[in-house]
Formats: C-alpha cells, structure tokens, sequence
C-alpha cells in the first residue's frame, strides 16, 4: 500500500479509536473518581509519513482536565466539541481513502 493509503487508515483508526473515548467518558460524566481518556495519534502520524510509511497506531492517556469535588475530570462541554471535530475529520478521512481506492480501481480495471 502507498504512504497515502497507510495514513488515511492511521487516521481513521485514530479517531475512530478517539470516538469510542469520547463516548465512554461523556457515558461516565457523573461517574465519581472517574478519569477521562484522551487519544492521540496526530503527531506519531506526522512523523510516520516523513519516514515515508504513514502508519501509527493511536494511544490513550489519562485526560489532564481540572478534577471536580467527586474526583471526575469529565468536561461534557470539551467532549461535545471533540465529538463535532472528530466526526468531520472522520467524513473527510472516509471520503479521501473512498476517492483513492476508487482511483486505484478505475487504474486496474484499465491496465
């Protein structure tokens, strides 16, 4: 696979890993003593596709929010918004491999 085909499946790997974080902490926003999980992959991509492979697996860490009174760090309000911008990058990665597969295809079936 090309370098472009590996990031694009990194890519929506990571986030699809970073939906399922978001929806368990938003699930356990009440939870006392309940720590939020954060997933990043971003900068372990970047630096895959300079070595010119373009894979990178993403990795969870415990959320550096503000704890409140019963010992959750649980901002419904960041979640949300991590949710929106993750769902978009999600359509766009999704579309962006569509389109490249779909290229690759078309080339076979010519060849």
């Amino acid at each position: 696979m090309s370098v472009t085909v590996n990031a694009l499946e990194s890519a929506l790997d990571g986030l699809a890993a970073r939906q399922r974080a978001i929806a368990n902490n938003l699930a356990n926003v009440n939870t006392p003593q309940f720590q939020a999980t954060k997933v990043q992959f971003e900068g372990q991509l970047a630096a895959s596709i300079a070595a010119g492979d373009g894979r990178a697996a993403p990795t969870a860490a415990p959320s550096l929010e503000p704890t409140q009174l019963n010992g959750n760090n649980v901002n419904a309000d960041t979640e949300v918004l991590s949710n929106e911008a993750t769902v978009l990058s999600y359509q766009f990665a999704s579309q962006a491999i569509k389109s490249k597969l779909s290229g690759v295809s078309t080339a076979a079936r010519t060849s």
